[in-house]
């Protein structure tokens, strides 16, 4: 009987340390497996917010926010005199009063005080703008220069030692890229940094209001879902290795995280324009309205790809040059134009004012050869 318990005693204890070797291996194999997801999304937030806080080190010297300075004179009210039978109603003069509030933002480019920022957000020509550089130091704008087919518009100060900002290529941007908005949201919110993505590219959008009349049509311009607010226009987007790679300009105003960027090579380009003219700031000019054909809309309708053109512009080059509505534009200056990858408005750009090009069009089933001198938009 003593033999019998203590062998039942042995296989206990054998089983007991069994069990225990078992599960020190499942509880020492499960927290080696779970480890594993929280430390590679460690490495990842990681990764991403030590790229983000270098881009945004790196790049705020070189961002600024646009200031206005204007008067406004508020409606007037209109006071009734009963003492007064043949003029009872009488028009109190409005009060003038002075505005100074921050109303959006840029980006140096230049060492010696050449900003870039949106159009629309130095639109009054009547008022006097300043410039409140990172460091908190301000400068009065002293010339403006307004592009006028795009939304965009070179500032100068008076100052040196600035810190440009990088310009990058948005011609091979790619869709989920990552991209950092910085900006002063509202007018009140200086060097406020956003995150996101890149959403879409090539869109088209309406920017302004028709009830404020101020509407323009913008073409390939870049969709990102980083936090885009008014305030925020003229200021950059930026890549991952701190290189503006647009402009932001525009959000919906019927979505959410849907914000809109010029493509910084449309700025590269009117500053080689500019550059190129000594400060006299010319702008090639065609003078028509058009919408590209693709080539499935082209094979649909049995005419070429290229630019037809919907409206031409009274007096402008293209009328001089006998391009007429309804053309279809094939090759400008020795570029085929062949759908939405050889946009017209890019081709005119790369012109000089003054210059004669060799224009190509279909008409009625007929391809011909006009001379067109290009016009400035000033």
């Amino acid at each position: 009987m003593k033999k019998i318990i203590i062998a039942s005693i042995l296989v206990l204890l054998g089983i007991l340390v069994g069990l225990g070797i078992n599960t020190s291996n499942l509880s020492s194999q499960f927290q080696n497996q779970s480890s594993l997801l929280p430390h590679s999304t460690k490495q990842t937030v990681v990764y991403e917010q030590s790229v983000i806080t270098k881009v945004v080190k790196d790049s705020l010297p070189s961002v600024v926010t646009v200031g206005i300075s204007t008067t406004q004179t508020n409606p007037g009210s209109i006071e009734f005199n009963p003492f007064n039978p043949f003029s009872p109603f009488q028009q109190l003069p409005g009060e003038t009063q002075k505005i100074q509030q921050n109303i959006g933002s840029g980006f140096i480019v230049t060492s010696d005080g050449m900003i870039i920022t949106n159009k629309h957000v130095v639109s009054d020509t009547n008022a006097a703008y300043q410039i409140v550089t990172n460091d908190n130091k301000k400068y009065d704008v002293a010339k403006i220069y307004r592009d006028p087919l795009n939304d965009l518009a070179i500032l100068k100060i008076n100052a040196s030692g600035l810190k440009p900002l990088p310009l990058g290529d948005s011609s091979n941007l790619e869709l989920g890229q990552l991209v950092v908005a910085i900006g002063t949201p509202l007018g009140e919110f200086n060097n406020t940094v956003t995150s996101g993505i890149i959403s879409g590219l090539g869109r088209g959008i309406t920017a302004g209001s028709p009830l404020e009349g101020s509407v323009e049509k913008l073409n390939n311009v870049i969709q990102t879902d980083a936090a885009i607010n008014p305030g925020n226009s003229g200021g950059p987007l930026l890549n991952s290795n701190g290189q503006a790679i647009g402009i932001n300009t525009a959000i919906a105003q019927s979505g959410q995280n849907i914000g809109f960027a010029i493509p910084i090579n449309s700025v590269k380009t009117l500053l080689s324009n500019f550059q190129k003219t000594g400060d006299n700031f010319q702008q090639p000019f065609l003078g028509v309205r058009y919408k590209m054909i693709d080539q499935q809309l082209a094979l649909m309708n049995d005419v070429p790809q290229g630019a037809y053109v919907i409206s031409i512009v009274t007096g402008s080059p293209a009328d001089k040059g006998g391009i007429q509505q309804g053309d279809i534009i094939t090759e400008f200056a020795g570029s085929s134009i062949q759908g939405n990858n050889q946009e017209l408005s890019q081709i005119v750009l790369k012109q000089r004012v003054g210059e004669k090009i060799k224009v190509a069009v279909w008409r009625n089933g007929k391809t011909l050869s006009l001379n067109v001198t290009i016009g400035s938009a000033n």
